[in-house]
């Protein structure tokens, strides 16, 4: 499986609190099939102002690392991004990148709300040739709260990221719910983990890839959290 979506670089976010973490939670991940990782710290503007460079830098440093000890595991560079009006400035200096060196851009919502100039943004990113995934639609409340939401933006060229911990009702059966219906819809292109801490998600893929079966085919499983993901980081 591949992962497009977690927290693991130590010290960055509110993802992995030490080194020590890190590489134990590569080593979860590892356990639970998972045979390549793009690294998606948080970039909020004025809270984590984190750098594409500084990841990649990162992410060369881990890989070496793991080769070295010979942990059979790819590591790759990206970012959740925080939906913000100036995205196209920060892609333009270099603030901010997509997953894997790829045209494929993870943006996240406000949990919350509704962001207001969502339009202008994904207009801009498309029209930089960005295809848009927006990750975990089923936590946000907008979604919850009116499905055509994000029927609106997969109708607008919008790939959407479900949470594989959803499905067991991690972040609540609002969430659950959503999940299943976009699953019945056949509107989900991606499963991410979106770990942040050891003993979590991927201790539990077991249980949620059970859970997944009763809900979707075998061959519909391998094409989220396989094949398509493997469209990222081979373009």
């Amino acid at each position: 499986m591949i992962d497009i979506h977690c927290h693991l670089i130590p010290k960055i976010d509110d993802g992995s609190r030490s080194i020590e973490e890190t590489f134990n939670l590569i080593n979860e991940a590892k356990e639970a099939g998972f045979t390549d990782i793009i690294l998606t710290p948080h970039y909020i503007t004025d809270y984590y102002e984190n750098k594409a460079s500084d990841i990649n830098t990162i992410k060369n440093s881990l890989q070496k690392i793991l080769d070295e000890k010979n942990i059979n595991v790819q590591l790759y560079a990206g970012m959740e991004i925080y939906i913000c009006q100036n995205l196209k400035e920060l892609i333009d200096n270099g603030q901010v990148m997509g997953l894997a060196n790829s045209n494929y851009i993870l943006v996240e919502f406000p949990l919350s709300s509704k962001p207001k100039y969502i339009d202008d943004v994904l207009f801009t990113l498309q029209g930089m040739g960005y295809t848009v995934i927006i990750a975990h639609p089923e936590r946000y409340k907008a979604v919850q709260e009116d499905f055509d939401f994000a029927i609106n933006l997969v109708d607008k060229g919008c790939l959407l990221q479900s949470n594989y911990a959803s499905i067991v009702g991690f972040y609540g059966e609002s969430a659950k719910k959503v999940l299943k219906k976009l699953l019945k819809m056949d509107m989900v292109t991606f499963f991410g983990t979106d770990t942040h801490r050891q003993g979590s998600i991927y201790k539990i893929m077991p249980q949620i890839i059970k859970k997944l079966r009763k809900e979707i085919s075998d061959e519909k499983l391998f094409e989220l959290t396989n094949e398509n993901p493997s469209k990222i980081i081979n373009k």
